[in-house]
């Protein structure tokens, strides 16, 4: 079922809904399809319209702030596998039967002077802004599309140019040149979001972080308090101020132990909230309330092991105290994983259905839309 942006905003900032939202997320892991189909699923199965999942629909705001690279040249090709040079100039080595993403097998800033001949990339100039894209999606907005901006991540431009470890050390070891990569990304955030911001309302801001695994975060309180913060409250003080009324953060891992200060620093909205690493979405409820609104949380991986078990994970992360309060979107925790069975897939949709109250999926409907912004 397609959302409207106000039902979605209204949702999501605790304002009252006419029923839960049932999505998914991310879609397919690279192989499932094969699998799938080989289990006698429909084209429509392995497109995901056959669901009937509820989505918003989404449009950007015209104008982007993150880097502009290089052209992607291709190095060399196989069946099992590519390397390109990336758009940071990285030397990159995709999977492809086993990834969407390239990972980097280099880096290309190490010092000051290394981020000093990229930093062109993240600097403002005028035709970050296309007026014509911003007038569009005004247009789009008033047919109830949701309109978002994005800013790139505090941590994820720097272990994007440096990698984990350099990033992660640079805090203690060069906090000159962590304190300049985050000055240019938040100055080009201004000059992009500020004067969009004055013709159109932006609803959401969104920034994609992925700055943690299982055992916790990569950066702790006083990096997010001198750095993140900064970076995000001039964003979203700013567009908030303009009527936004969502700012989502995208990682994965368990942010337990940072929750606290990453709604201090704004953010009103995480996801996917990876049970695996520890995220327990109704945990969080008792602990946060109406402070934090969530999307995904139901663990990929129960859908793997027996019905009994899918069961017994969508009635407790579908419970009624979660039902009832608003500002949580129901979806798995991230890409459905390979070896999932189709039957077994099949059996959550109808489930989670019957327990949120929704009515039985049919052949009429063909909801779904790839809901990660």
């Amino acid at each position: 079922m397609r959302w409207t942006r106000e039902a979605y905003l209204d949702l999501m900032t605790f304002k009252g809904f006419e029923r839960p939202m049932f999505v998914e997320l991310f879609g397919p892991l690279v192989g499932l399809e094969e699998q799938w189909r080989e289990q006698g699923a429909t084209q429509d199965e392995v497109e995901m319209v056959a669901f009937d999942w509820d989505y918003v629909p989404i449009t950007e705001c015209g104008g982007y702030c993150g880097p502009r690279g290089y052209a992607t040249i291709v190095l060399e090709e196989t069946d099992e596998y590519r390397i390109e040079r990336d758009y940071l100039g990285r030397t990159a080595k995709l999977f492809k039967k086993a990834a969407t993403i390239p990972l980097p097998l280099d880096f290309p800033v190490r010092n000051m002077d290394d981020w000093l001949k990229l930093k062109p990339m993240f600097q403002f100039t005028p035709d970050r802004i296309d007026w014509n894209a911003v007038a569009r999606a005004a247009a789009l907005q008033a047919q109830g599309h949701l309109v978002v901006g994005g800013i790139p991540g505090a941590f994820n431009i720097p272990r994007e140019l440096m990698g984990e470890e350099v990033a992660c050390m640079a805090y203690y070891d060069q906090p000159e040149l962590m304190q300049d990569i985050l000055a240019t990304l938040t100055d080009t955030a201004m000059k992009v979001l500020e004067p969009i911001g004055d013709k159109l309302r932006i609803d959401q801001l969104s920034v994609h972080e992925d700055f943690a695994g299982k055992s916790g975060p990569l950066v702790g309180p006083a990096q997010i308090q001198q750095y993140f913060k900064p970076h995000y409250r001039a964003a979203w003080d700013m567009l908030r101020s303009r009527g936004a009324r969502i700012f989502q953060l995208d990682t994965d891992g368990n942010v337990n132990s940072v929750i606290p200060d990453l709604l201090d620093c704004g953010l009103t909205c995480i996801y996917p909230m990876e049970p695996a690493a520890g995220m327990d979405i109704v945990a969080l409820r008792k602990a946060y309330g109406r402070r934090l609104a969530m999307a995904g949380g139901m663990d990929k991986h129960v859908l793997r092991q027996d019905k009994a078990a899918i069961r017994r994970e969508l009635e407790y992360k579908m419970q009624p105290m979660m039902r009832e309060a608003g500002g949580i979107v129901f979806g798995l925790d991230h890409r459905i994983p390979n070896g999932t069975p189709l039957e077994n897939y099949q059996y959550y949709v109808d489930l989670g259905r019957e327990i949120l109250g929704l009515p039985a999926r049919s052949a009429e409907g063909r909801g779904w839309r790839r809901m990660a912004f």
